[in-house]
């Protein structure tokens, strides 16, 4: 049964935020909230929101275009991260497009942009991004088992749409990489290998990955959206407090099999 999400249109007074994040210098958020309603997402700590209520309201910033046309004109040029807490391309974007009236300011004045998105929805502004100077943009992969992504990230596209996307955004020549985070702990040493292969099929520049950030409420999420798959939340369990290696193995294998195929390699954050 999907969940019933409340939506509001609400103005805003601030489209570009400064970054706190490596490599960015603005953070651009259309949407307040976000539908996919990830279950271990750190928005809402960030964001200071209740857990409970995340992934069931997004409100909707219809003044941003015009709030960020302005900007523009006064703010020096650096790179904005189209979106750092919440999906710029979740659902709603078809319907309000947003997003894209954003892109289509941003493009006048030329901003560098890098886009993270978990939906292959991004493909319907390829036409706008392939004319930047300088974009890229970031699809999140975090298990290619479709089955378990349906548990944590309810409300997002699938791996293979996810996947398709990459194919075709680098078919436009846009530069494009897989955050591969947080990284499910189901995932065994020995799948990392055909798990990098299908990235590399994917012709993607560099793979950036992540492990699961425990922040307050965020075990108990991914506990209660696994109360009926004991095996999988075992196996998290001992991976997130037990076994206090994993993450460092998976990472360095990550990193192997990327040198071995050409890709890029980098930690988040």
């Amino acid at each position: 049964m999907k969940t019933m999400i409340k939506i509001r249109e609400v103005s805003c007074k601030i489209a570009l935020s400064k970054s706190l994040l490596p490599g960015l210098d603005y953070s651009l958020n259309p949407y307040y909230g976000c539908q996919h309603g990830c279950v271990y997402c750190y928005a809402p700590n960030v964001l200071k929101i209740e857990r409970e209520k995340w992934g069931k309201f997004v409100n909707i910033r219809r003044n941003m275009p015009k709030v960020l046309s302005k900007e523009l004109r006064k703010k020096e040029k650096g790179v904005v991260g189209i979106s750092t807490v919440t999906d710029p391309y979740q659902p709603l974007e078809k319907k309000f497009k947003l997003t894209r009236y954003c892109l289509q300011e941003l493009l006048k004045y030329d901003f560098p942009i890098c886009v993270q998105t978990k939906s292959d929805l991004v493909l319907r502004d390829v036409d706008l991004i392939s004319k930047f100077s300088h974009a890229e943009v970031g699809v999140t992969v975090a298990t290619l088992n479709d089955n378990e992504r349906a548990l944590l990230e309810p409300n997002s596209s699938s791996i293979q749409k996810r996947l398709l996307a990459l194919k075709k955004l680098k078919e436009e020549d846009i530069k494009t990489f897989v955050f591969f985070g947080p990284i499910y702990p189901t995932i065994e040493l020995k799948d990392i290998s055909k798990i990098v292969e299908v990235f590399a099929d994917c012709n993607v520049d560099y793979v950036m990955v992540d492990k699961f950030n425990l922040k307050k409420g965020v075990w108990e999420s991914i506990k209660n959206a696994l109360s009926s798959e004991y095996k999988m939340m075992n196996i998290f369990y001992e991976r997130f407090f037990i076994d206090r290696e994993y993450y460092s193995k998976i990472f360095s294998a990550v990193k192997e099999e990327c040198t071995k195929n050409n890709i890029g390699f980098e930690e988040a954050f």
